[in-house]
Order: structure tokens, then sequence, then C-alpha cells
């Protein structure tokens, strides 16, 4: 059932592309074990087998994750629940405790089909130079997108082959 506290106006449109963060509950930085990044890695790459979403890009900060997505089947609101109970239970499983990891609400923004993909992602990719934990794009090891440095910007069209 959706939150009651989720934005008005907020609309899944298949095939859509959409850029989502979600914070770790109390914002503590859970993140700094590689371990734990795993755990939300293999949760994205189940959305993506699980045609949920076709992932662009993802960053992995402390205390958040930054998913840059084309929506698959269902809905915005179930693909990041079933994202969150699986790297929840992955997460809890590895540390040995219940509880829970994911603040209950996560922001989410359609991309207009004027915008760039590959800017979006290489925004993506920025976040930890201007957090401070690394010195430059590429230093960062918790981050990943679909297309190299360098490469041409992608329109919305392209992006769907």
């Amino acid at each position: 059932m959706p939150s009651p506290h989720l934005p008005i106006g907020r609309r899944s449109i298949h095939g859509a592309y959409y850029l989502l963060t979600t914070t770790v509950i109390h914002r503590q930085p859970l993140f700094t074990d590689g371990d734990l990044v795993d755990c939300v890695v293999e949760a994205l790459r189940c959305s993506d087998r699980e045609h949920r979403s076709r992932t662009l890009a993802w960053v992995v900060m402390p205390d958040q994750m930054h998913w840059l997505i084309q929506l698959g089947n269902g809905n915005i609101s179930r693909c990041v629940q079933a994202f969150k109970s699986r790297s929840s239970r992955a997460i809890n499983l590895h540390r040995g405790t219940p509880g829970v990891v994911w603040q209950r609400a996560f922001d989410d923004r359609c991309i207009r089909a004027d915008e760039s993909l590959l800017e979006q992602a290489n925004a993506l990719m920025e976040i930890p130079v201007r957090a401070g934990l690394a010195p430059r794009v590429g230093n960062y090891p918790y981050c990943w997108t679909r297309w190299p440095a360098g490469c041409e910007h992608p329109t919305l069209v392209e992006a769907a082959k």
C-alpha cells in the first residue's frame, strides 16, 4: 500500500526515465562497508532481471543511494519498495541484525524528453566529488554508469536501445 506521505501527483510511466534517491534511516553511514554496498548493487541488478527497471547509472553514498533508471514493469513505488525490501534483507543478514535500513519515503524525478541521460548520469558520478569523498570523477568505488567516459550524449530514444 502506498504511503500517505508520498507526493501527490507522483506518476509512474512505463518506459519513462527517473532519477531516484533514497536515504538510510537516521542517515547512518552504512555504506562505508563495501560488502553492504554489494548488497545494494545486487538488489539493483535483481530489479533489472525482474524487468522492474533498466539501470542506467547509480551511486551509493555512505548514507544514501541515487539511481537513474528506465521504469519497466509495475510502478515506481513498487519498484523502489522491492529494491528496499531485497537490499534490507541482504544487509540485515550480512550484519546479523534486524531492523529498518531505509527511510520510508524516496525522491523521484521524471527525466524530460529534452534532457540528456548522459548529463544526468555524469551528474550522479560527480556527487562523491562534490561531497569530498573522491578527488575526481572515476575515483569513487561505489558508482557505475552505462556510458563510458567521453561517449556521445544519448537521447532518450537512443538510450532505449
